[in-house]
């Protein structure tokens, strides 16, 4: 029976546990562990090891290697390390390894020894220095946080989304902590640390002292903490040799364990028994190894979904098993085969021994129109990868005009841009592409490559006209086009040019370019603006008063309503105004004066060539019926009725219809006859329309 049972340990009083070797690790260091820095990655993840060349009692000229290898030991990558010394090594949720530099510059590398990005913890830190840094989880992403070298925490929840926040100053801090460790209460990152006896916690907005629910007495320094994988449970270790475990928040304690080992251990960890509610520490020194505890915890292991595992079969390549699991399960398309078939085709891109164009067509071969993939985000790889041409050639496959584009703006491919702009019909589009076009060519390439795109030129030229004139000019200037210059000197002449001088200088300017574009009326018009602009200077420094800018007419207006009748008529001979409209102007002007005797002298000075009915509507428009009904008498037979009517005078209007005998003239001064002063009018008007009928 002994033979059975020889392996086991006990675990407590009512527990045991062995240890035996699941498989030899595949790997041949050439290092001590010891003297490395080491990184595993959670749920069986990869292993990272960097010699640490840069303690000092192991100082040495050689540069580090940092190997990546499988949980087995298989190598996965291997490179020279080049950059700054690395204080912490550590793997993100999404299976990222993190190297935080002694300058605070973290450099980010993919599973097979990629480099990703790299980001920097702030100028504290860079001034400062990293003593020591944690890299943590929590279901927002990983987070980081750094101990400076003026004991001062800096940390970030997310370094997918780095928002660095500086923590409260620990009051009396002259050295670094003996330990310390980052918990995560209430979806927000706290850092617990030791400092002696005490222990203070860390938020955002304070630093709190804290104590540990029965707590052994005599504890003068805390050696080491270590908080579980979900952050629910903490553990000690004292300098008296007791391990405290509890809740993370601190409230509550599960048990105490004397090891009677006072020497700091190298590492202690919190680990769970397969299928069993029961957690424990393990605590490791240089050649000794206990697992203490039993505090029970309902745990769900809920961490590793369904898609984390895809992304992990994914990041080793394992494209065929991923598939298969996505199809067993039943997944959506988008979440499951498509997805994973474009992580497949990120990483063909990568294969430079393989053409462009046999990548290309494995690529569309394999995809397809399959839903929820993104050419352009794989043409986006190859572009990262050197690989423009192979970039181009994918984005032939990508549907969607606003994708390609800007890649091709970013590959500097614009004239293609520009193109595929035009092709997709999107106005917004090809502005985008005019304008980095704009700052990307000089101005002679920019226009030569708008003249072989009409629909861009068109669109262009709209955008100059109301933020640009000038290139507008230049535009017309190199095609050619005179007419349109000729406008634009127009509308230049008012827009931009205040003095006299100038404005005639752009009308000259305007004209000539009608000439050219042989639109004579155009130029002839322009230099009438031209000499009536000269003549209302000449009006303003004789007479005073506004008169530039004022149209012909309103010219001739102004001029009549200052009593310069004769400078009117001048005015009017010299712009060929005709007979009609020099009448009505002056007819309108003499009636805003109420100048009556010189609007009677007027519509006597020769026969009027808009007729007398118009003296007649202007003045009852002045309300004046006295001076209407003089003219009322002098409209002729074919208009006298309405004149007549417009005075007032229904009687008369009757008696002149009825000598017509107008029907049209008959009904409009019947409709006009109201109750009994009108009611005998009505009468002869029936009358004569009986007596007309009988005929």
């Amino acid at each position: 029976m002994d033979c059975y049972t020889a392996n086991w340990n006990p675990l407590g009083d009512s527990a045991f546990y062995r240890k035996y070797e699941l498989y030899s690790m595949d790997w041949d260091l050439k290092e001590e562990l010891r003297d490395c820095l080491v990184a595993a990655a959670p749920y069986g993840g990869p292993i990272a090891l960097l010699r640490n060349p840069w303690r000092k009692e192991k100082a040495t000229s050689i540069r580090p290697v940092l190997e990546i290898y499988s949980a087995s030991g298989l190598p996965l990558a291997s490179l020279l390390w080049k950059s700054g010394p690395v204080v912490s090594l550590g793997w993100s949720a999404e299976e990222e390894l993190l190297c935080v530099q002694e300058d605070g510059v973290v450099l980010v590398y993919g599973l097979h020894g990629d480099f990703r990005r790299h980001f920097s913890m702030g100028n504290e830190v860079l001034q400062n220095r990293v003593l020591d840094a944690r890299i943590f989880h929590t279901e927002f992403g990983s987070g980081l946080a750094i101990l400076t070298g003026a004991h001062r925490f800096t940390l970030s929840a997310n370094v997918g989304d780095l928002k660095l926040r500086r923590m409260p100053e620990v009051p009396g801090l002259q050295s670094a902590p003996s330990c310390w460790t980052t918990l995560c209460q209430d979806r927000v990152a706290h850092i617990l640390l030791a400092v002696g006896p005490d222990l203070y916690l860390l938020d955002h907005a304070a630093c709190s002292a804290v104590t540990l629910p029965g707590l052994a007495l005599g504890v003068s320094s805390f050696l080491q903490m270590a908080v579980s994988f979900t952050y629910r449970h903490l553990a000690l270790f004292t300098d008296t040799g007791y391990i405290w475990m509890g809740t993370s928040s601190l409230k509550e304690k599960l048990c105490e364990f004397n090891c009677n080992i006072r020497a700091p251990p190298k590492q202690m960890v919190w680990c769970s028994r397969p299928r069993s509610k029961e957690r424990a520490v393990v605590v490791a020194w240089e050649r000794r190894l206990m697992v203490v505890g039993d505090a029970p915890e309902s745990i769900q292991y809920k961490q590793l979904t369904i898609q984390v595992l895809l992304d992990r079969l994914v990041l080793r390549r394992l494209y065929p098993l991923a598939i298969q699991i996505c199809e067993y399960l039943r997944l959506p398309e988008v979440q499951g085969v498509s997805r994973i078939l474009a992580h497949w085709a990120c990483y063909k891109v990568q294969q430079k021994d393989v053409s462009d164009e046999d990548v290309a067509r494995a690529i569309n071969q394999k995809l397809g129109d399959t839903p929820g993939v993104s050419y352009s985000d794989i043409a986006a790889r190859a572009y990262g990868c050197g690989r423009t041409e192979l970039a181009i050639k994918l984005l032939e496959y990508e549907p969607r005009s606003g994708e390609q584009v800007p890649l091709l703006l970013k590959m500097k491919r614009s004239k293609l841009a520009l193109s595929k702009a035009i092709e997709s019909g999107d106005t917004d589009l090809v502005f985008t592409v005019l304008l980095h076009l704009k700052n990307e060519l000089n101005r002679g390439d920019f226009f030569m490559t708008l003249r072989n795109q009409p629909m861009a030129l068109s669109l262009y030229r709209q955008f100059c006209k109301h933020q640009e004139l000038e290139t507008l000019k230049d535009l017309y200037n190199q095609d050619d086009n005179h007419q349109e210059l000729g406008s634009f000197h127009i509308r230049a002449s008012y827009a931009a040019e205040e003095r006299i001088e100038g404005r005639v200088a752009a009308l000259q300017t305007a004209a000539d370019a009608f000439y050219k574009a042989k639109n004579e009326f155009a130029a002839k018009a322009t230099e009438d603006q031209m000499r009536l602009l000269r003549l209302q200077r000449r009006l303003e420094d004789e007479l005073g008063g506004h008169f530039v800018d004022l149209s012909l007419h309103d010219t001739v207006t102004t001029l009549i309503l200052g009593g310069h009748s004769k400078r009117a008529e001048q005015l009017a001979r010299d712009f060929r105004i005709p007979d009609k409209r020099l009448w009505w102007l002056k007819l309108t002007a003499l009636a805003d004066l109420e100048d009556w005797e010189e609007l009677e002298k007027f519509s006597k000075s020769k026969k009027s060539p808009i007729g007398y009915l118009p003296f007649v509507e202007i003045c009852m428009k002045q309300h004046n019926k006295y001076e209407a009904k003089k003219y009322a008498s002098r409209v002729g037979p074919e208009q006298k009725v309405k004149a007549l009517l417009l005075v007032g005078d229904v009687a008369q209007a009757a008696d002149v219809a009825i000598e017509h005998r107008n029907e049209a003239e008959l009904s409009l001064v019947l409709s006009h006859c109201t109750g009994a002063t009108d009611g005998a009018t009505a009468d002869k008007i029936q009358r004569a329309r009986a007596q007309a009928q009988k005929k």
